[in-house]
């Protein structure tokens, strides 16, 4: 193809449907959408005119149309139907487990010498379609290729909050909320599932979670706004390109393959895994906290069972203690957050902005006196002779510290990786739904070979060892971030964003 060169004026279109001229710029054909085939320089005659054309932009910083310029009652309409998806799938993904036992005398699966039913969570889903289930084994694909879509609520949730929140002072508390009510949803799908369990059969747990997935539906289509800028600033280029002007936004769109896609999001979360020590450490501690908050759903109906001779439902009703913590955790961080803002003053790389360390006191002290003390409670007090309230507590205090965990550590890869940040996530995000999967496999073997009392105890060693992490990199977080090529690339955004606030 014949490339051309010309010049262009630049003109920006307001929102109230006034222009500013930005002048003459050079541009080329193919820019214009001309598609020339290959001729000599004698075929050309004539000067090259270029169309004028329209930059679509926001309409100064109060555009009312940008997100982050959107009311508070807007932001939050937005902000709360993607928590209501993400707490119906997350709540899905465990809803089923108390119906183990009907499941089991149905499908002939026995968990006498392995937990089987469990299957049924590690292949995660929505599950709206096993109620036409035929066998285990379509119970287990439904799940599992249905499962695919629930990182997507995630990740849609996620982005909302970046899209509609600006800065990390805005930002905390949303995703404080978003990591509440994910793990909060998580705990109750057991007691859920006991309550439509104990006067419907199992397949009924089916029947409801199509009810209100199919529900949600209408809920995302018509109540959820767009909240992504770019695609808000190009639905205003195709409107000005139906009047006839040559409008386009500032936004450059790559194409690129869809395989190539697919490889640059999986391999920048893989590499950081295993190149950057506090993705690394901060991966495994979140995944092993969450995986607890799993192999509760196998360990407590074992342990109450025994102990105190509860059937199925009755355990499931029990794990409302978690979702108790759970709640505390994320009311406990939002209150700390005047500790991560107070950071700001001692912070001489970017004086005004905090410490990306500071939200690392939240999850310390979860990680200490929540999960690790959570679970010696709740295996030390797991006797016939001790009432049963004693280990229920063990469980309210590992929810408390789960939640606390895993929202410090989000807050802390956000505000040290900056622009990285979905990458660090990421690679957290992979390592967990593993952690999730498997661990509870080994709740039936370690609690039957270890006992009740040190079985938790050895979880609760694992968890010791990961809470000592923070504090080196509270000591030495400063050296840390030297040595990521990430983390400077992020010190120096957070200069840049420090000096345009005071207005250098």
């Amino acid at each position: 193809m014949l490339h051309l060169v010309c010049s262009r004026r630049q003109i920006a279109s307001k929102a109230d449907g006034s222009t500013v001229d930005l002048g003459n710029v050079p541009i080329t054909l193919e820019e214009l959408g001309i598609d020339l085939y290959p001729v000599s320089g004698s075929q050309i005659e004539g000067p090259c005119v270029a169309q004028e054309s329209v930059i679509v932009t926001w309409d100064g910083e109060d555009d009312p149309k940008d997100p982050y310029n959107w009311s508070l009652w807007k932001k939050w309409q937005a902000t709360g139907i993607g928590l209501l998806a993400s707490f119906v799938c997350s709540m899905n993904g465990t809803i089923l487990t108390v119906a183990h036992t009907a499941i089991g005398e149905e499908f002939h699966v026995s968990d006498a010498t392995f937990p089987n039913s469990y299957w049924l969570t590690t292949s995660w889903a929505i599950g709206a379609a096993l109620w036409l289930a035929p066998n285990f084994t379509t119970l287990i694909v439904v799940r599992f290729f249905s499962g695919g879509c629930v990182p997507l609520i995630s990740d849609a949730v996620a982005g909302i909050t970046s899209n509609v929140f600006h800065g990390d002072r805005a930002r905390s508390v949303p995703i404080c909320l978003y990591v509440t009510i994910y793990l909060a949803a998580t705990s109750l799908g057991p007691v859920v599932g006991s309550s439509i369990l104990q006067f419907l059969s199992w397949r009924w747990i089916g029947y409801i979670e199509l009810i209100w997935t199919v529900a949600l539906f209408p809920i995302l289509i018509f109540g959820l706004p767009e909240s992504r800028g770019p695609a808000i600033l190009r639905v205003r280029a195709k409107q000005l390109r139906r009047e006839g002007k040559n409008a386009y936004t500032t936004e450059k769109t790559e194409r690129v393959a869809l395989s190539q896609r697919i490889l640059q999001s999986v391999q920048r979360p893989l590499y950081m895994l295993f190149t950057e020590g506090v993705v690394f450490v901060a991966t495994v501690w979140a995944a092993f906290s969450l995986g607890t908050i799993y192999l509760f759903t196998q360990s407590v109906e074992q342990v109450y069972k025994e102990l105190y001779g509860w059937d199925s439902v009755q355990c499931g009703y029990i794990q409302i203690a978690i979702v108790v913590g759970e709640l505390l955790g994320g009311g406990f961080c939002i209150l700390t957050n005047p500790w991560y803002y107070a950071s700001a003053t001692r912070n001489t790389e970017a004086p005004g902005t905090p410490i990306p360390e500071a939200r690392l006191h939240a999850s310390i002290v979860g990680g200490f006196f929540g999960v690790t003390g959570g679970m010696f409670v709740y295996g030390w007090t797991s006797y016939t002779s001790i009432h049963w309230m004693a280990p229920t507590v063990g469980l309210a205090m590992v929810g408390f510290g789960t939640t606390a965990v895993i929202v410090g550590n989000a807050n802390y890869l956000i505000d040290a990786y900056s622009k990285y940040a979905a990458s660090a996530l990421g690679a957290v995000g992979f390592v967990e739904n593993i952690s999730i999967a498997f661990l509870p496999l080994a709740a039936a073997a370690m609690y039957t070979n270890l006992g009740f009392q040190w079985a938790s105890s050895l979880l609760a060693f694992v968890s010791l060892a990961l809470v000592v992490t923070p504090f080196v990199v509270l000591q030495w977080g400063k050296e840390i971030r030297s040595y990521s090529p990430f983390m400077q690339e992020a010190t120096i955004e957070r200069r840049g964003d420090s000096a345009e606030a005071a207005g250098v």
